[in-house]
């Protein structure tokens, strides 16, 4: 597994697209923070509003349509906190998504408008999660997203109609996927993970105990690390095409 692989010679574009807002922060804050500190652009793009994510038994006057809103609002302020300069949504409904055609030529579009040098997302092949079984919808996305990126992004024989809209065939660079059980790349993030921490506590709909949460992210050390000198890493599976 490779440390540090970044080596890249010139600030980089590089863009996010996950399933729901907090996916960003615990899937790769640390890493995302470390690269808008070294000067890369950032820019978010969410399949979901999330606004499924709550138990109507411990909140039962909670709607959907409240939860929406409250977590676009956390979304934004944690981005401001990693150093994303954008955050979009895409709005397709929470708990359902698949990796459609329909769903692939939206992506492809959204890689073609923003042309990133990187594309961050993650691997639809982690059927289980720590938690347990990883969401469906992190799966669809990272299925979607995997495909929309090869072949059809860069080749102009697919999906020609954006070519109509004014979207060029673009090719990222390199796709990082995180969330993986098969990394090939670490990277120590130990100097951003209290900012990882910080923008994840501002998902407060999903943070029943705050304090419980950072002591389990502070727990979340290497092992050849202690507790008075931790060390953290985040993992990727990553495929270069330059």
């Amino acid at each position: 597994m490779t440390l540090q692989p970044e080596a890249w010679d010139a600030p980089k574009n590089i863009l996010v697209i996950l399933a729901h807002p907090d996916d960003p922060e615990f899937f790769c804050g640390a890493s995302l923070a470390r690269w808008a500190r070294a000067g890369h652009q950032l820019t978010y793009l969410l399949m979901t509003c999330g606004d499924k994510g709550f138990n109507p038994a411990t909140h039962p006057d909670m709607t959907p349509e409240t939860l929406c809103g409250l977590r676009r609002a956390e979304q934004f302020n944690a981005a401001k906190v990693i150093g994303a300069k954008a955050v979009h949504f895409l709005d397709h409904a929470d708990g359902y998504l698949v990796p459609s055609l329909d769903l692939r030529r939206e992506i492809v579009r959204e890689i073609r408008r923003h042309k990133p040098d990187i594309l961050v997302t993650c691997d639809p092949q982690n059927l289980f999660a720590q938690y347990g079984i990883n969401h469906p919808d992190h799966r669809a996305c990272g299925q979607a997203v995997l495909d929309a990126a090869f072949p059809a992004a860069g080749n102009p024989v697919y999906f020609p109609e954006l070519i109509k809209e004014g979207f060029a065939p673009h090719m990222p660079k390199e796709i990082w996927c995180s969330l993986t059980s098969q990394p090939n790349v670490a990277l120590d993030v130990t100097d951003t993970w209290e900012i990882k921490i910080k923008a994840i506590l501002e998902h407060k709909t999903q943070i029943p105990d705050a304090d419980k949460l950072i002591q389990r992210m502070k727990s979340r050390r290497t092992e050849d690390s202690t507790d008075e000198n931790p060390r953290y890493e985040e993992k990727f599976r990553v495929v270069k095409y330059s």
